[in-house]
Parts: C-alpha cells; structure tokens; sequence
C-alpha cells in the first residue's frame, strides 16, 4: 500500500472555525503553505470562504481578492506545488485552474451547474463531498437513518453525473461534520472502507473539528492528539487523502502506517 497523501489546510479567510485570521494577509498566507509542503504535504488546499457551521456567503470578488493572489505567488515560488481550490462556485474554479491550480475542493458537489464543464475543460481533479444543508444551516438538525448508506448512495451518483461529463479524476469525502450528528462522524470513520466500493480514493477532514471537542470535552487548541489519532484510524481504515491543519503530525502518521502495511519497505530505508 502507498503512502497517503497528506492535504494542508490553508484558509485565506478571517472566520474559519480554527484559524480564522492567521492567514488572511498574502505574504503569511505563502510562508504558511511553503512550510506545509517542506512538513509533508502533497497538496495545499486554499480556501476564500469558510464553510464553518453557520458561515455565510461571501461574493465573488472577494472571494477571488482571497485566494487567486497566493496561488500565484505560491507558484512562483514553487511551481510545482500542487494546489487544491475549496470553493463551490465555477468562476473562482475557472480562475484559480487557469493560473495553475490542479484541484477542485468543491463542498457542495456541483451545486453550481457550471462546476462539472469548467473542471473538465481544465483536465482538473475534483474532490466531491457529502453535505445535509449548506455551512450555514447544515447543524441545525442533522438526522439520518443509515448515515453510511445514505452518504454512499448520494456519492454515487455525484460520481456517476461527474463521469458523464467526462472526469474520472475523482477524490470523495464523506464530509465529516458537514451536517452530521456526533455519533455519525464516528459511524462513518468505522465503516470508512466501505466506501472503497466507489472505486475512488477517499479523503477524510476530521482536523481539530466539533465532533472531537464535543465527545472529549477539548477546546480548540487543545484537539491536536486526539486529532492525530482519529487520522491515524482513518489512515488505517482506507482514507488516502487526510486534509488536515497540522501537516508534520499527519505525514508521520501515515508513513509509519505505510510501514505497517509493507515492512518489507524498512530494508530500503
């Protein structure tokens, strides 16, 4: 088994749940991103909006202002960086793949129609993600009868309208948190393999989220451990993408499950 691939968090926003602010200014934002890649990071994921539960919209312009300046200046430092664009809407895709970004981190799952012919035009990957509601009402009240199935089925046929288009350079994510009760993250973490029958690489977000706050009694700042071992589990139960904000812990963690799987490796090494 390969090494999963490890996805640096990087909010270009003042409002994200962890670390709103931190990197809103251009030049914070890089330095951030180059140090992700130096720590392990395969892919820096950059978002203008937050999808933070409760989160509001934010314009096109602004969202844009964001983000399309530290893509551009993130590769022309480093260019071959490769850079993921969480947004839900065509036109900051269409701008962010033209100067060189690889990935659509679309939450939403084409909620914009014109997603799936921008993302084909490009030859770009999309990360296609499970969502009950929109950030802004999605934990209002979350319900369910089979989370696992229900979340697997609404995949499907997102995958199945992407490949109608013609992309096959597909990533799902069951979106942990994202309009999910607490007992349904864990749900979906345990029975995480079963969505290896979908035939795509699966990614898995749980850094520092509620869901970890709520069941442990832990603040934000303080979920870093137990963070760490949720990824570790998800590492080990199929996720080959783990987006995460603190990259150096999650890149140990899955080179030492890679060694695990294959310690026939430890001789080369």
């Amino acid at each position: 088994m390969n090494q999963s691939h490890i996805v640096g968090i990087l909010n270009s926003t003042p409002d994200s749940f962890y670390d709103g602010g931190n990197y809103s200014e251009k030049a914070r934002a890089v330095d951030h991103a180059l140090n992700m890649i130096e720590n392990g990071a395969s892919i820096i994921d950059i978002g203008g909006e937050s999808s933070r539960p409760g989160a509001e919209k934010v314009e096109l312009d602004e969202e844009l202002k964001r983000i399309i300046p530290v893509i551009e200046e993130i590769l022309k430092i480093k260019n071959d960086a490769i850079i993921s664009v969480d947004t839900t809407k065509s036109e900051v895709a269409e701008e962010a793949l033209k100067i060189g970004a690889k990935i659509i981190n679309d939450i939403s799952s084409f909620s914009d129609d014109k997603m799936p012919e921008i993302i084909k035009k490009y030859d770009a990957a999309v990360i296609l993600m499970h969502m009950q509601g929109t950030p802004k009402n999605m934990q209002i009240a979350p319900k369910y009868g089979d989370v696992v199935s229900e979340i697997y089925d609404y995949l499907f046929q997102k995958c199945d309208y992407a490949k109608r288009y013609g992309i096959n350079n597909i990533i799902i994510d069951p979106g942990i948190g994202f309009g999910k009760r607490v007992a349904d993250n864990f749900e979906i973490l345990k029975r995480l393999n079963e969505f290896v029958g979908l035939g795509f690489p699966i990614l898995i977000g749980v850094s520092n989220k509620s869901f970890i706050g709520k069941s442990l009694n832990l603040e934000i700042g303080k979920r870093e451990e137990a963070t760490l071992a949720a990824e570790s589990y998800a590492i080990a139960n199929s996720a080959r993408f783990i987006r995460t904000h603190n990259v150096k812990n999650s890149f140990i963690a899955s080179k030492l499950n890679m060694f695990i799987q294959n310690p026939e490796l430890i001789n080369h090494v």
